[in-house]
């Protein structure tokens, strides 16, 4: 036993020292290590360069992370293959393309960043290391070296409180389950979705284990979750602490906060600390959202606050940074003034949209973060929506603004910052490349090149049908300020106002739907040059998905002023091929693993250790992506289909369901209204109405529909849905192109 375990340590110690490039090429492409030569050079800029040695392909960097970005670049740009979240791995050609001409590319933006807290509840909540393991590839090839870190911040907590003499069944009711766990970090909940069996506890303090091994091999700087004041809402009660009550958040009980005057402050920040480094180790950046998502609160001295917290984390480590998210009300002025330019690190969370930084936006903060470093950010999700979107010229604009404004001079790097991951491909490649090319990157110019990467040819209508795209649904104006995706009408509550999907959006029109129906036929009339392309078959679903949605949206409309014209034939037939559309979605989608329901309800499941943990994971995912919370949550809090998904067995039984309800609804209200009313014969409560009130009763009326009564079920069940694809993409594609979006 002794051997064995000496021999795994020496293992782990070479594996900790060996070439991670090398490692990741492996994983691409057995045998693909071979045929490159990677260098790493000391330098004062970050670069990377191509070179060629004999057969074998030269990528130079200063860091390992350089280099894997410098990899990609050649992948792409050289030999015509694109890695995504759709594929990590290809098939290498025998012999790479010659790098004929050295080329090099240098960056001052010596900080990029990865991650939102809600990425990783919306997209990561389940992931095993195997997929871990891939997103850190694909951190690397996209230049990232200073990804956010906060898997397993659950049990740092649950060691602490029952130091803090917090029994486990009170640490249950106060830490949140798997896919809440985001929210309950950011100080908006308690306990929803838990609680979390002791074995949950285990695999994730593992899983966060390798995963900080993994990136500290590549030389990344994680950032771990600092204290940011949280305590359980009961804490005075409890332990007798000084606490701001923070109050409701969309109808959950919210945590308290602990105000930095209260004698243990200290104490309790301390031993936060102390696990987390027990646990994890220290960093050099620690994230710190305090009074997050909250209105001023007169009883807090936030400069005092700040310097509570600055204090504590610097106890812990004397040269760590304070990472704080630049969101709505945050960072206060007041602690901006209080805290020391070196301390703090700013990320302009929504940079492509609502900078914050101090140029023009509706977030316009005209000193912006003063002489404090912060990141220019991309956000362009919220949810984990799925659908199209983008705002490219906005996206270049505005960074090359941040590169040129006075203000701009404190800028250190760039981040993502999605609430989910996993979607439009196209948006995150263009800000990853950006710190590595010129300022006067055009959107045309760099679509072509992106789209002959992304599909290794140059295919005129492919390049036609992303020049619509560029131009329309990835080009959100200025002054349209909703919040990700264009919402698919399929995923809305029915009403006879059905617009977008959730209710934080902020949709607006801004493209003509004919856009996407036109680049979805240009992309099927080129679907059997392709076929076989992984790329080019995740991207045709999910343009013909987008084409197919926007139809639909209009057939809506057609079938709602149908029923307002009381014209019941039209109607019928209207509403039966919205029906049709819903089934053909669910269909096409299917043909994808990425699009299936069943892909995160396998996740969950497998996180199990018995049935029973399943079950609760389970009913987490299915939660998350429907009703979010409990009735009043649902119904009043406002955050019901948040997290809505347009995927294969959620459109059929979820989404479905509540149009086949609806439609049926409508049609059977149609059926009384043609019938004689006894009560207006001179009985019942009508014959005492105004002629007002009975003119108003004659117009269209919304149907009343218990919806959560229909939607809780759903989210109760444990109906087995597969993530096995079914149906050949580029055949349901050209079907739902030739059965509904042609003239």
């Amino acid at each position: 036993m002794r051997i064995r375990l000496f021999i795994l340590a020496c293992l782990a110690v070479l594996s900790a020292h060996a070439n991670p490039v090398d490692q990741m090429l492996e994983r691409i492409d057995k045998g693909a290590s071979r045929k490159f030569k990677t260098e790493l050079v000391k330098s004062d800029k970050d670069f990377f360069e191509l070179d060629q040695s004999g057969a074998r392909v030269v990528v130079r960097g200063n860091t390992w992370v350089n280099i894997a970005t410098g990899v990609n670049w050649y992948l792409k740009y050289h030999a015509g293959i694109h890695l995504s979240w759709n594929g990590m791995t290809a098939t290498l050609p025998a012999t790479l393309p010659p790098v004929t001409v050295r080329e090099r590319h240098e960056t001052d933006l010596t900080l990029r960043y990865d991650f939102n807290y809600c990425t990783f509840s919306y997209s990561m909540a389940f992931w095993d290391w195997e997929r871990w393991q891939q997103e850190i590839d694909w951190m690397a090839l996209h230049g990232i070296n200073m990804p956010l870190a906060i898997v397993g911040e659950e049990c740092v907590w649950r060691n602490m409180l029952l130091k803090l003499g917090y029994s486990e069944e009170e640490v249950g009711r106060f830490i949140a389950g798997p896919a809440f766990l985001a929210w309950w970090e950011m100080n908006n909940l308690e306990g929803w979705g838990g609680p979390l069996p002791t074995s949950w506890y285990v695999r994730q303090e593992q899983l966060q284990k390798r995963i900080l091994a993994r990136m500290k091999q590549w030389g990344m700087h994680p950032v771990l979750p600092g204290y940011a004041g949280m305590v359980p809402h009961d804490a005075r009660e409890k332990m007798g602490l000084d606490v701001a009550d923070a109050g409701l958040w969309n109808g959950f009980q919210r945590p308290a906060n602990l105000l930095p005057t209260d004698p243990r402050f200290g104490e309790v920040a301390n031993l936060y600390y102390q696990e987390l480094t027990r646990l994890f180790g220290k960093a050099d950046y620690y994230s710190i959202d305090p009074f997050h998502e909250m209105g001023d609160d007169s009883s807090i001295d936030y400069a005092e606050a700040a310097l509570a917290l600055l204090g504590a984390m610097t106890r812990a480590n004397p040269d760590a940074v304070w990472v704080v998210q630049g969101w709505t009300e945050n960072p206060r002025q007041q602690v901006l003034d209080a805290l020391p330019t070196d301390r703090l690190l700013v990320l302009d969370l929504f940079s492509e949209c609502r900078p914050m930084w101090g140029a023009p936006s509706v977030w316009h903060r005209p000193q912006g973060y003063g002489d404090h470093p912060w990141l220019f950010c991309l956000l362009e999700n919220f949810g984990a929506n799925v659908g199209l979107h983008g705002r490219i010229d906005q996206l270049i604009d505005n960074y090359r603004l941040a590169r040129t404004h006075p203000l701009g001079k404190h800028l250190k790097g760039f981040g993502f910052t999605m609430e989910g991951s996993e979607n439009n491909p196209v948006m995150f490649e263009l800000m990853s490349e950006l710190p590595w090319r010129e300022l006067s990157v055009t959107r045309e110019q760099w679509l072509k090149d992106y789209v002959r990467a992304r599909y290794g040819s140059d295919d005129p209508d492919v390049q036609e049908a992303w020049r619509i795209l560029g131009a329309t649904i990835y080009n959100c104006p200025v002054g349209n300020n909703q919040q990700g995706p264009h919402e698919s009408i399929f995923c809305s509550r029915p009403s006879l106002n059905s617009f977008q999907s959730s209710s934080w959006s902020k949709m607006r029109n801004y493209y003509d739907p004919d856009d996407t129906r036109r680049a979805a036929l240009l992309m099927a009339s080129a679907a059997e040059r392709h076929r076989g392309n992984n790329n080019f078959e995740y991207d045709l679903v999910d343009i013909t998905r987008q084409a197919l949605a926007d139809q639909a949206r209009v057939q809506y409309q057609h079938v709602v002023a149908d029923y307002k014209a009381f014209a019941r034939k039209a109607f019928e037939k209207g509403a039966q091929r919205f029906l049709q559309m819903l089934d053909m979605q669910d269909q096409l989608l299917g043909t994808r693993r990425e699009f299936r329901v069943g892909t995160r309800l396998a996740q969950a499941r497998r996180c199990g250790t018995t049935a029973a943990e399943s079950d609760l994971y389970e009913w987490n995912a299915r939660v998350q992506v429907t009703t979010w919370g409990n009735r009043y949550c649902a119904d009043t809090g406002g955050l019901r289909d948040y997290a809505h998904k347009e995927w294969q067995g959620m459109l059929s039984d979820f989404y479905g369901l509540r149009w086949r309800t609806y439609f049926l609804t409508l049609s059977r209200e149609m059926d009384r209204l043609s019938r004689p009313d006894p009560s207006m014969l001179g009985t019942g409560d009508n014959s005492r109405k105004t002629a007002d009130e009975l003119f108003q009763m004659a117009l269209p009326q919304e149907v009343k529909i218990d919806w959560y009564a229909i939607e809780e079920p759903w989210t109760l069940s444990h109906d087995a849905y597969s993530p096995q694809p079914q149906g050949d993409p580029v055949d349901m594609a050209k079907k739902a192109v030739g059965e509904f979006l042609r003239d």
